[in-house]
Parts: structure tokens; sequence; C-alpha cells
């Protein structure tokens, strides 16, 4: 795990065994995908269009998916109707291969 002092520890923090991921979502994106850290936040690409929360659900589908975890461990703490969100993962099965440096 990456100290709390290195520039890549911005986007998530542990909370006991969950992890909360600060997200900047961009919808509409050809496939779904992380991108990387994009200063404090976490890029994640949704292939959904933001419309009657269509990218939260692909977005909650897609960390359940790499996180290995079922989808009611994956919350929406904030930012619903934001690019900018914070995502709880309770308890991750699995770190995905893209961020597993960074954490």
């Amino acid at each position: 795990m990456v100290g709390a002092d290195s520039p890549a520890a911005t986007f998530y923090k542990w909370q006991g065994e969950d992890l909360i991921l600060r997200i900047l979502v961009q919808p509409k994106a050809g496939k779904d995908g992380i991108v990387g850290p994009h200063g404090d936040e976490l890029k994640v690409r949704i292939h959904a269009p933001p419309v009657d929360g269509a990218a939260n659900q692909a977005l909650v589908k897609f960390l359940s998916k790499i996180f290995q975890v079922p989808k009611s461990r994956v919350s929406l703490l904030s930012g619903e109707s934001s690019r900018h969100k914070r995502v709880c993962i309770q308890a991750p099965g699995r770190l995905p291969e893209g961020i597993e440096a960074a954490l």
C-alpha cells in the first residue's frame, strides 16, 4: 500500500475493510474501463449515457465486477448527478490491475 504522503494516495481511503474512492466518471465512452489517476480522483470511463441514472448504475456494475464484489457492496456516497463521485466498496474481493500499484 502506498503511504498517505504519496501523490497517488489522494483518490482513495481505507475505512477499516472498506475502500472509499474519489472517481471522475467519463460517461458515453467507447467502453468501460479505468483510465487511471487524474489529479485527486480516479478516472473511469463508462459506456452508458448520463441519463436517468444509467451511468451511475453502469458504474456500480463495472466496479462490482472488477473488485469482485456483489453490486450490493458498492454504494454511491456522493455525486449522484455529478461526474465527480465518492464510492464505497465494502471489503473488495480483489484490487484491479489498473490501480493495484497505487493502492
